[in-house]
């Protein structure tokens, strides 16, 4: 709880020992359905394959540029992002039709280590990753590295605020929403509002809980249908 100091002004809770931490590497998540690893230019042709098709143009909407139309253009749009500061991973699914291929990618930005927080960005699946057991460990395995790994104390999520399955996403895999950061950004020519959601260390053991019942092997049937869906267990 805020305390007075000596001014009579209210402050912030200790935090007992806090020294910055280390910052995210490059580093190797394995979850029971995907593989996490860092983004590399041998995994450019399966994601240009993955979610560049004829229909997947949508996929690229809210995105800072539009599909790309080459696998060469693909190629320079990821290597820029590579140069840039944020850390790229490449998520590889376990199971399914691209099992073993390259099928979307995430990015950690807004990686603060002094003061513990970073940012899960630039989340890009193929349509046959999306709402798969896949797609939610991919995002529970960089939250459990950034709260257990490096004991971060808060895992941001942005979005487009007309980005309505972000937005669902969010709210389901437990973020908290924060507010909208209004005439944020202009992408691909067009005002972009963007909402802000965010999970502290605090609320990491529900959300953990929750993810780990959820992506539990007895929770789907042979089909691989969900008996139990994530919303229900917050």
């Amino acid at each position: 709880m805020p305390e007075l100091n000596s001014f009579g002004q209210s402050v912030g809770d200790v935090v007992p020992g806090w020294e910055g931490r280390p910052a995210p590497e490059p580093v190797t998540l394995e979850g029971q359905y995907v593989h996490i690893v860092p983004l590399d230019s041998v995994h450019y042709a399966d994601l240009f394959a993955a979610v560049c098709g004829p229909e997947d143009d949508s996929l690229w909407t809210y995105r800072p540029i539009a599909k790309p139309t080459s696998l060469a253009a693909l190629w320079m749009h990821l290597a820029d992002v590579l140069d840039s500061p944020n850390l790229t991973f490449a998520l590889i699914p376990l199971e399914g039709e691209r099992a073993g291929l390259a099928s979307g990618i995430a990015s950690f930005h807004r990686i603060d280590p002094q003061t513990g927080q970073v940012e899960v960005a630039g989340v890009l699946y193929a349509r046959t990753l999306q709402r798969t057991r896949a797609a939610t460990e991919a995002i529970h395995l960089l939250m459990r590295y950034a709260f257990e790994d490096l004991r971060y104390r808060r895992f941001e999520w942005k979005c487009d605020s007309l980005n309505e399955p972000s937005r669902r996403a969010a709210a389901r895999l437990g973020f908290t929403y924060e507010g909208q950061f209004r005439n944020h950004m202009v992408t691909q020519g067009r005002n972009r509002d963007t909402d802000w959601f965010s999970v502290t260390d605090g609320e990491w053991p529900t959300v953990r809980a929750a993810h780990e019942e959820w992506l539990a092997p007895n929770n789907f049937d042979d089909a691989g249908r969900q008996r139990t869906s994530l919303a229900a267990r917050k």
